[in-house]
């Protein structure tokens, strides 16, 4: 299957389940949230790169001065635009991950959760993600455990370009949750 078959067909997966999206993996991506949150602090201008239906804005959003969504998904999104009712400094772009319309280094924190295993080329979209956030930016990523061993998700963040401050792998997480910094 070619990448963009791979994506359309990624996208209408989560178009066709974006209703109930939140109800079945809120509690997953919770958690996912809070162990990358507790070694972070933010401020500035946040991207979250596969938003889905913004789950992951009441955890950021006050602490942003923008944060900017983006999924390829239009029903997502259009179930993240009820998350952004209660925040002025949200906004949301229907976009591919690996080609992102914004400027290069011009965010001050990147987050992808539940994005790479999605992907027809993790290392390009992790490039792609890379190229957004500013020189000393916190770049956030996971990596399903049963796409991506241990191994080979750090061989992954390191190929490209990015050095791995934390990692949290607890039992409980279906991800690996890594912090990382650009080299």
């Amino acid at each position: 299957m070619n990448k963009w078959n791979q994506k359309r067909k990624v996208m209408r997966r989560y178009d066709v389940t974006a209703r109930m999206y939140d109800e079945r993996y809120a509690e997953e991506q919770a958690a996912k949230y809070r162990a990358a949150l507790k070694h972070l602090e933010m401020n500035g201008n946040v991207l979250d790169v596969g938003c889905g239906t913004g789950l992951f804005f009441s955890y950021i959003a006050a602490e942003a001065k923008t944060l900017v969504g983006v999924d390829i998904s239009r029903r997502l999104l259009l179930q993240a635009k009820e998350h952004t009712r209660a925040f002025r400094n949200v906004h949301l772009v229907q976009a591919d991950a690996d080609h992102l319309p914004f400027r290069d280094v011009c965010f001050d924190a990147v987050f992808a959760f539940t994005v790479l295993q999605n992907m027809p080329n993790p290392l390009k979209t992790l490039t792609e993600i890379e190229r957004n956030a500013k020189r000393s930016a916190p770049i956030v990523v996971t990596g399903l455990k049963k796409v991506f061993s241990l191994e080979a998700f750090q061989a992954l963040l390191q190929k490209a370009g990015l050095r791995v401050v934390h990692i949290e792998d607890a039992d409980v997480l279906k991800c690996h949750v890594a912090v990382t910094i650009r080299n």
